[in-house]
């Protein structure tokens, strides 16, 4: 004999069932096309400036916050059509969509500890490259970047770090051999993070399925820092 505490817990469950099916699903009347394909003919000039004014308006306050509709998220579900790549940090306090203030669909966005460039974040950049048609690359380090400091450490520090870490900060070493004796620590922090954007962005305009397509400008790859307390995106001079 089913109880009535059964029925009730049963009637609970398909409550919270359609509540979810509704939740995932679109709403009456909504559209669910595909966004438009315009963004992936941006020119990486064109890409570029989008993304200057989006971190103008997320420094103000007056974010839009666009393509975050339920109706254009179900649109994504059979294409995407980026404008930008990132290669950023992993760190929490960059979250690269809204600094930016873009939404869903619009970057194609490759987060590593140190935004270093090696053969999986190349091969990532590669793919939005050659098979999402996008036209832009941006490097984007930040201010008080923790994999930037522990690479600026002593030997005998880093050879406390698990033996995965060690080999991420060996990526970093190399930008920071230039570094200037006797700064201060935040400003060897500061100049190390510069540094180490320049490194990848390098990096990328050396790899071999983008270097041609770079120099014809194609594609173009730039570096920028991510302030921390002003929230502000400094772009790189090359």
């Amino acid at each position: 004999m089913v109880r009535h505490a059964d029925l009730r817990s049963t009637g609970r469950a398909l409550a919270i069932l359609w509540a979810c099916t509704l939740l995932s699903s679109p709403a009456a009347g909504a559209q669910t096309h595909a966004p438009p394909a315009a963004p992936a003919a941006l020119t990486g000039r064109a890409a570029l400036e989008r993304l200057v004014e989006g971190n103008r308006r997320f420094v103000a306050g007056t974010s839009q916050h666009g393509h975050q509709s339920a109706a254009y998220r179900h649109g994504l579900a059979t294409s995407q059509h980026p404008f930008a790549t990132i290669l950023g940090c992993s760190d929490s306090r960059v979250p690269l969509e809204p600094l930016f203030d873009q939404g869903f669909g619009d970057l194609f966005v490759i987060r590593v500890a140190g935004n270093v460039a090696s053969l999986d974040e190349l091969g990532s950049i590669e793919y939005a490259a050659n098979h999402l048609g996008v036209k832009f690359v941006l490097v984007l380090g930040h201010e008080a970047c923790g994999a930037v400091t522990a690479a600026l450490g002593s030997e005998a520090d880093r050879k406390h770090e698990a033996s995965d870490i060690q080999a991420l900060l060996e990526q970093i070493e190399p930008a920071l051999a230039s570094m200037p004796a006797g700064l201060e620590p935040a400003e060897q922090v500061h100049r190390g993070v510069e540094a180490n954007v320049r490194q990848s962005v390098r990096v990328l305009r050396q790899s071999p399925a983008l270097a041609d397509r770079v120099k014809r400008g194609e594609i173009v790859i730039a570096g920028a820092v991510y302030e921390l307390d002003t929230c502000r995106v400094r772009w790189l001079a090359d």
